[in-house]
């Protein structure tokens, strides 16, 4: 997993930009600690910063595939193939000479050979761009569900893309402003394809290739999910869900540094870390690490509530235990998750404020934990969108609402911003018109069953617009700290499989998750078999709640320059009144909205354009 950034110009000279695109990459040393490269041509220039992971002698880059003395293209990758060993050797048949062991090599070859078509040969999780020395063009591509980021900068008569946000911004000339509408993508929480926030930045959009050449900027989407009749009976298709994890989970545990899962006792994770730790000792390697994140006290003191109806830790010891990983608990306290250092640091790595508080921190402070003993990690992120895990899927009269599902359970609603603000963003508005985009995307084929249709309508929501909150934040905390996290449940063979699967037989034993819990069931504990879904933990301390409330107070005090979007009346509040955790914690978000726009707001060079 590496940082890439890239420059296109055709009114200028890039060779004589090197020290830009350098400074460029420079922002993102923290997501390759291990080399730097810059490669540059008249019209363009790529930079990158290189986590090594597969090929740790000779796989630099940005890298350039030559015939006859002459370049035919160049590449900056970030990311994994995992089927890069079959398309070498189809590669090598015909023709062509490798000089690396690396994916990225072959990625490169694929695109000279196939041209842009080589997309749908690719599975992985990448974001890169190639410059196609022949055409005088640019390729930028983005893996299927959108688990490594990629954004592009328009304006001035160049295309600036990067990794991360804080690259592009590091060019002198793209400045970093968020007006109206990129504050209504903040507060609405439903990820709009291609959105970027900021103003002229956008994201490629999981699954597209755009194309820059002298004619402008080209989209194209390569892949999203649809429909697929499917034909296989129950037990077929529980065998075909294993067949699939087993190959899905080995190829991922394929790394020339040290791996690990992360554990955190739930199905989705324990089902990748028993197959991982199978994988790797029937290559006579391991035993598997895992590494699990708690909280001071909290399986001591738990109180059930409407999310989490138990804590995580027995159930992880459990896996533990039959699995036999080399395991450490991460415990994490009040005062750490607090730490002033740290929550800037979330911020910094985000490139935006955030509503998650003390889950963003805590996942910063595990990554930054794990990174000490591992390069790579396993999750078991996207099982819930895949299967349909949350409580929601399961809630009739949240599946009927015309809506995003998860807006239905403790909405921010605007936190604790200025009213007149709120209103006039119309982030209801705003919403609505997401939603029925994302509905008129969804292809039923020749299903007529009106409750699978509704069904494929939800699942595509989740698996469009709110697991890729939840990709970028991940990828976001972990590359903070240069650690590489690999997610399984998001190979598009799994999905496209589970996606087409009726709503009956992914719920045929009245439960979430029917299909993955019986494809698991010999792998996992039974009480882990057996456990409801419970949302990645959040401390329950009372000292955490106060320090926040604290801190609230503190900004006001300061008059920071957040002071002037915020509603006083609900500060003042929200810093004097104790609240009841109830699992969905609306107030204690917003707090935590708060305070994360306000060290957004000191620390970033942002220019708020509303």
């Amino acid at each position: 997993m590496c940082g890439i950034v890239g420059w296109v110009d055709f009114d200028r000279d890039l060779r004589l930009e090197r020290a830009a695109v350098r400074a460029m990459a420079g922002t993102m040393a923290l997501r390759g600690p291990d080399a730097e490269g810059l490669w540059a041509r008249e019209h363009v220039a790529f930079g990158h910063r290189r986590l090594a992971v597969i090929d740790l002698v000779t796989g630099g880059q940005p890298m350039t595939v030559e015939h006859d003395g002459a370049e035919l293209a160049a590449i900056t990758y970030s990311g994994e193939l995992y089927n890069y060993r079959e398309l070498r050797q189809e590669l090598r048949a015909l023709g062509h000479h490798f000089r690396t062991e690396s994916d990225t090599e072959v990625v490169l070859r694929a695109y000279v050979e196939w041209g842009e078509d080589f997309v749908d040969r690719l599975n992985g999780m990448y974001a890169f761009g190639i410059w196609d020395v022949r055409r005088d063009r640019l390729v930028l591509v983005r893996d299927r569900m959108g688990v490594k980021p990629l954004y592009y900068h328009t304006g001035g008569g160049r295309v600036l893309f990067a990794s991360e946000p804080k690259a592009i911004f590091a060019h002198p000339g793209a400045e970093a402003v968020l007006d109206a509408d990129g504050l209504r993508e903040l507060l609405a929480f439903v990820k709009t394809p291609g959105h970027g926030v900021y103003r002229d930045l956008y994201e490629v959009v999981p699954g597209e290739l755009v194309r820059v050449d002298r004619d402008g900027v080209h989209r194209r989407l390569y892949w999203r999910p649809g429909y697929a009749e499917h034909r296989d009976d129950l037990d077929t298709t529980v065998r075909t869900v294993r067949e699939l994890l087993d190959d899905v989970v080995a190829r991922q545990t394929v790394a020339d540094v040290p791996l690990c899962a992360l554990l955190s006792g739930g199905l989705d994770s324990s089902t990748v870390t028993a197959l991982a730790h199978a994988a790797l000792t029937g290559r006579g390697e391991g035993p598997l690490r895992s590494f699990a994140v708690d909280f001071a006290g909290q399986t001591e003191h738990f109180r059930p509530d409407a999310m989490r109806a138990t804590p995580d830790t027995p159930y992880v010891h459990d896996v533990v235990k039959q699995v036999c990983t080399d395991h450490e608990d991460i415990v994490l306290d009040a005062a750490t998750l607090m730490d002033p250092l740290s929550r800037a640091a979330v911020v910094s790595a985000a490139d935006l404020p955030t509503v998650g508080g003390d889950i963003y921190t805590s996942l910063y402070l595990l990554f930054r934990a794990v990174r000490e003993h591992s390069t790579v990690a396993l999750s078991g992120e996207a099982a819930d969108e895949v299967f349909g895990g949350y409580a929601w899927f399961h809630q009739p009269e949240i599946v009927r609402a015309e809506t995003f599902p998860w807006l239905m359970i403790g909405d921010l609603k605007g936190g604790a911003l200025n009213r007149d603000l709120v209103a006039s963003l119309d982030v209801e508005g705003y919403r609505a018109g997401a939603y029925r985009d994302a509905i008129a995307e969804v292809d039923h084929g020749e299903d007529t069953d009106p409750h699978n249709r509704r069904m494929r309508e939800i699942s595509y929501l989740h698996l469009t617009r709110f697991v890729r909150i939840l990709l970028d934040r991940k990828d976001r905390m972990s590359m903070a700290h240069g650690l590489e996290v690999r997610v399984p449940f998001c190979d598009h063979r799994l999905v496209e499989y589970v996606y087409n699967t009726p709503w009956a037989m992914k719920t045929f034993d009245g439960r979430e998750k029917s299909l993955l819990r019986a494809a698991a069931a010999d792998a996992v504990p039974a009480s882990v078999a057996g456990r409801t879904k419970s949302p990645y933990p959040s401390t329950q301390d009372p000292r955490y709640e106060r320090a926040l409330r604290e801190a609230l107070a503190r900004v006001v005090e300061d008059d920071s320059p957040v002071v002037a979007l915020l509603d006083r009346q609900r500060v003042a509040e929200l810093a004097a009144a104790p609240y009841e955790y109830d699992g969905f914690a609306t107030d204690r978000r917003a707090i935590e909205h708060a305070l994360s726009l306000d060290l957004w707001l000191r620390r970033s060079p942002v220019r708020l354009l509303l």
